[in-house]
């Protein structure tokens, strides 16, 4: 029986350990943080209202998954997630099998079917979706990217710097953010264009390319499909890396008719919930990068899901957001480049981010 056990891959050995966990308690906490000087997208204020709900998953083998749901902007989305988790999710949740995320996952979006899954009703399952894989990889002793099967042990990273500031007309505080980020390691960098003029885009473009070679540029959702058009032709021309967001996420034939008309890559998928949309996307030809969100995109079950979509199809792969939990997602996939991330990162190396060590997600202590 020993010589059997030590023949097993650490894969089976986590499967056949599983098969007694069960989930036995469900809490969260809620944090909302202090108002700080506000930055801008095009669309967005933030800064002022934001917070966050984290959800604990406990055991009947004392092993607790943790995840954490983040608002930068909507005061009471921490709450309405926090009460979907307490009140719709606990119940369904309780006495069942972490082994089995694809079947809990099933039995959540039945049950949560009058709701719909997308909104803040999918903010909770991508919370427990990604506290469960928690669990797994901490009761398998390994990291979740080791368990589901790695391709690299490090990710490359960008900053998300350049945001509009208030009383910045000379650019001195976006300029600051940009020289920051290139101090802390980075060799990317994404900024903000679409707030004001496509000649003040031409300035903010020339100051950040003349600071750092790589720069992303990120529209969130601001224009319509002949201005997206008309900037796209100049980002295209002064060297962007990446065109993201520049339509509403539900005008999939516009995305069509920009990524065939531009050279530079579209990217997308941020505000996209589950699969299906993805899908949409990808069989549209709609963009050239897809970029799910962890909250939005479904954790790490339907993550997977969409990474290989976007893989089938030639397509390559970017986080988001940050933090433990996508590295461990990104860590698996071959066409994942990118994950976006902003301040210093004490396991960065040569403008990527190592991978993580602990057991589990690494998300207890994100």
């Amino acid at each position: 029986m020993l010589r059997r056990t030590l023949l097993l891959s650490p894969l089976s050995l986590a499967a056949q350990q599983a098969k007694e966990l069960r989930i036995t308690g469900l809490k969260t906490e809620l944090k909302i943080n202090p108002p700080r000087e506000p930055n801008y997208d095009a669309i967005h204020k933030l800064g002022v209202d934001a917070g966050s709900v984290t959800l604990r998953l406990e055991t009947n083998a004392g092993i607790t998954g943790y995840a954490t749901s983040t608002f930068g902007m909507v005061k009471g989305g921490p709450k309405v997630v926090q009460t979907i988790l307490e009140e719709e999710l606990r119940p369904l949740l309780l006495g069942e099998d972490p082994a089995f995320p694809k079947r809990i996952r099933a039995k959540l979006w039945r049950e949560l079917e009058y709701h719909g899954v997308g909104g803040v009703v999918h903010f909770a399952i991508s919370a427990a979706d990604i506290a469960i894989w928690d669990i797994l990889g901490k009761h398998a002793g390994m990291p979740v990217w080791k368990m589901l099967g790695a391709y690299r042990d490090r990710m490359p990273c960008y900053s998300m710097c350049g945001w509009y500031y208030d009383n910045d007309s000379d650019l001195s505080k976006y300029k600051r953010s940009i020289e920051q980020a290139l101090s802390h390691g980075y060799k990317a960098i994404k900024m903000k264009t679409g707030r004001y003029s496509m000649a003040d885009d031409e300035r903010r473009i020339k100051i950040a390319l003349d600071l750092c070679p790589r720069v992303m540029i990120d529209a969130n959702q601001v224009f319509n499909r002949n201005e997206a058009l008309r900037r796209g032709r100049l980002y295209q021309q002064m060297g962007a890396f990446w065109y993201e967001e520049p339509l509403p996420p539900h005008d999939m034939e516009g995305y069509t008719e920009l990524a065939r008309e531009l050279d530079i890559r579209i990217a997308t998928g941020e505000n996209l919930y589950t699969k299906y949309a993805f899908a949409d996307l990808i069989a549209r030809k709609g963009a050239d990068v897809v970029q799910p969100d962890n909250r939005r995109a479904g954790g790490v079950t339907e993550w997977l899901e969409i990474a290989a979509l976007a893989d089938a199809a030639g397509l390559e792969l970017a986080s988001h957001g940050g933090g433990s939990a996508n590295m461990n997602m990104l860590l698996t996939m071959p066409n994942a480049i990118y994950m976006e991330t902003g301040g210093p990162q004490k396991n960065m190396v040569n403008g990527e981010i190592l991978a993580p060590q602990a057991p589990g997600m690494s998300t207890e202590t994100a």
